[in-house]
């Protein structure tokens, strides 16, 4: 029986949606170190970009209220604006979801703060229409470690696949022959992934590697 969500995800099927990296969103984030989870989105946008897989960007009451998108992540999109909301759950904004229909795909990865809020919901709702969502967990953040853990299991009730942003970025590159991106990839590993990261330059510098 076919089932979309054991095909592999690639840049060629999926598209990347980073929702509400503000800074009154950030404020209230407990579950997980802050910086730590803007640096995981900010590699996850890199990935985005050096894949060329399509990206959205959803800001909520950025001028009112919330703030602007994290310059951290709107460096790597600088001419990307941001897609402004008023509600909660970007599915219930029309431009929001045109331009989802506009990436022409059914894998959704998707981040955001808060987890319990302003991912949840539209991931429920996007998998009621019969997308494939797939919730990058370690990109974002809940107002508590317990708001956060029941809203990825309660999405995963509904369908949905929890991801992190390494798992992404190596599951788009797949094969270290694949010379395009090799070195892209291995640069944002080494910016982003910590131990990981810290291995790469190791494995460079002592024996010419790579970290795969």
């Amino acid at each position: 029986m076919f089932n979309g969500k054991t095909d592999l995800l690639t840049a060629e099927n999926s598209a990347i949606i980073l929702i509400d990296h503000q800074p009154q969103m950030l404020f209230g984030v407990q579950s997980a170190d802050r910086q730590t989870i803007i640096n995981n989105t900010v590699g996850l946008a890199k990935a985005a970009k050096v894949f060329n897989a399509p990206i959205i960007l959803t800001t909520v009451a950025a001028e009112s209220f919330s703030g602007p998108l994290h310059p951290h992540i709107q460096e790597v999109f600088p001419d990307h604006k941001p897609i402004d909301r008023t509600s909660m759950n970007s599915w219930e904004d029309e431009n929001f979801v045109a331009a989802v229909k506009q990436t022409g795909r059914k894998k959704l990865i998707m981040a955001a703060l808060w987890t319990e809020v302003c991912l949840a919901f539209p991931t429920i709702s996007a998998l009621k229409e019969g997308y494939e969502v797939y919730t990058v967990t370690d990109a974002s953040g809940g107002t508590t470690t317990e708001a956060h853990n029941t809203s990825i299991q309660r999405m995963i009730q509904a369908g949905a696949i929890p991801v992190t942003w390494l798992s992404v970025l190596l599951e788009y590159q797949r094969d270290w022959a694949r010379q395009e991106t090799y070195e892209p990839v291995l640069e944002i590993a080494k910016q982003h992934s910590g131990a990981y990261g810290t291995g790469i330059v190791y494995a460079q510098t002592m024996f010419g590697g790579h970290g795969g």
